[in-house]
């Protein structure tokens, strides 16, 4: 079965690539080990040489890759461009930083000299998703190569020509051969891949589904895992919020790559007292965003990713609906079709969608929507909103508008997940951990902390 690049935009494939052989992908498993025996030994500096080259040659092929990205998952080519000058960000933040973050930590005992020592696994698997196929990547990539490991990459599916473009960036940065390599390989070889003793720990951001899936092959082996999962992150406003701030970041965030991110704002927790103000300012910034192809300039929302989330979307806005929900904008899919040109009518689009008055008991209490559809509670009180914001089993970020310390405070505090953001909307920064709690997974991405989910802490006691 072949990998196939498909253009979201009109649903056209672009090219089918073969699965890797299992001769090419035992080769490429033999060269990742051999290739550690060596890396491990590399410098600091050396590897940081090579991770600055990296990021140098992101930069100037962020266009190219940009519309790599734009061309197979359809985000619009202005988030595409940001999306690998991040990329660079992550290389160059760890090629600084990863020396001292690694660093022997001295302790005092007993022992003429202890100390903790961090080295690295060996060769660790990543599975990353679509939605942001350059930055999931290289925020895994950046700190596992810096500490001393080499990588292999199982993209997702249907992104294959951006799998195969990341491996290119390290060749051309000069990593050795085998220091990070692209499998292009469907989902169900990875239960086999990850009982190879030649892979030491994976990581994976996607699906729920996805985590337990190689959770569970990993655990049977006693191989570590890193998993960064869903989210319905909620985004509360109080009265004494800056309405207009916090209307306008909550349009950016729910918009976020098309609506397609596990860390944007997705249940809108609003004070009853400042409700209708910000459902109409909401609906104002909605109702101003473009929808059409992702590579022009000035569209803010292009298509989604695949048929299957547009059809799963559609089917939950549709049972909020039929429940008593309203659509305060939105929730037409023939109608927004109808505004687009003949040749994007087989691609995957969803019209920005604001639901409000949602009763109990409908898909929005739950579960997640993975695409431009924003959902409206109002709550009397913050108990209610805290109530409401940890009722679901997912726990990844969290906003919170106010401009009271004790509500802030409450909500630092207070709600379930690995993020709160005060006053401004969730995002990933290299500088600060990522990840969540709950069924929105566990360890973390990034900061100090992401460099250590994979090397061996280990103890030295001299006497």
């Amino acid at each position: 079965m072949g990998i196939a690049s498909i253009n979201p935009t009109t649903g056209v494939t672009i090219q089918v690539f073969d699965e890797i052989s299992e001769a090419d992908l035992e080769a490429k498993l033999a060269q990742a080990a051999e290739t550690f025996l060596t890396y491990r030994h590399t410098s600091f500096d050396q590897r940081a040489e090579w991770m600055q080259a990296a990021a140098t040659v992101l930069e100037r092929n962020k266009q190219a890759y940009a519309k790599l990205m734009t061309l197979e998952m359809g985000k619009p080519l202005a988030s595409a461009v940001a999306e690998v000058e991040k990329s660079a960000w992550v290389c160059r933040f760890y090629a600084d930083h990863a020396e001292d973050f690694l660093a022997d930590v001295p302790a005092s005992t007993d022992a003429s000299r202890s100390l903790v020592r961090y080295q690295p696994l060996g060769a660790i698997l990543a599975v990353m998703p679509w939605n942001f196929p350059f930055w999931q990547v290289f925020r895994f990539a950046a700190p596992a190569l810096m500490a001393g490991n080499v990588g292999l990459l199982k993209h997702a599916s249907n992104v294959p020509q951006c799998a195969l473009a990341i491996e290119e960036v390290f060749q051309k940065a000069g990593f050795p051969t085998g220091a990070f390599q692209t499998l292009l390989m469907g989902a169900s070889r990875i239960a086999d891949l990850v009982a190879d003793d030649r892979i030491k720990a994976a990581a994976l951001t996607g699906s729920e589904p996805a985590g337990a899936s190689l959770a569970s092959a990993c655990g049977r082996q006693i191989k570590k895992t890193v998993l960064e999962l869903g989210g319905t992150d909620p985004f509360v406003v109080m009265p004494s919020a800056d309405l207009d701030e916090a209307i306008a970041a909550a349009a950016t965030a729910r918009m976020l790559n098309n609506g397609q991110s596990c860390i944007a704002a997705k249940r809108f927790l609003v004070h009853e007292a400042i409700a209708d103000a910000f459902e109409a300012g909401l609906r104002d910034k909605f109702a101003a965003l473009t929808v059409g192809d992702p590579m022009a300039e000035g569209v803010t929302v292009g298509p989604l990713a695949t048929p299957s989330i547009c059809e799963e979307l559609e089917q939950q806005v549709n049972a909020c609906l039929d429940q008593g929900a309203t659509a305060l904008i939105g929730g037409d899919v023939a109608a927004l079709k109808a505004t687009l040109p003949a040749e994007f009518q087989t691609g995957n689009w969803f019209p920005p969608t604001i639901l409000t008055q949602i009763p109990p008991g409908t898909p929005a209490d739950q579960e997640e929507f993975f695409g431009p559809v924003a959902l409206v509670f109002r709550v009397s009180s913050l108990d209610e909103a805290i109530q409401i914001a940890n009722s679901t089993p997912l726990g990844l970020g969290a906003s919170g508008w106010s401009q009271a310390p004790a509500e802030q405070e409450r909500m630092i505090n207070e709600l379930e997940a690995g993020a709160v953001f005060i006053n401004s909307f969730v995002k990933s920064d290299p500088r600060l951990p990522f990840g969540g709690i709950k069924r929105s997974g566990y360890g973390r991405e990034l900061g100090r902390e992401g460099i250590l989910e994979f090397v061996n802490t280990k103890t030295v006691w001299v006497k």
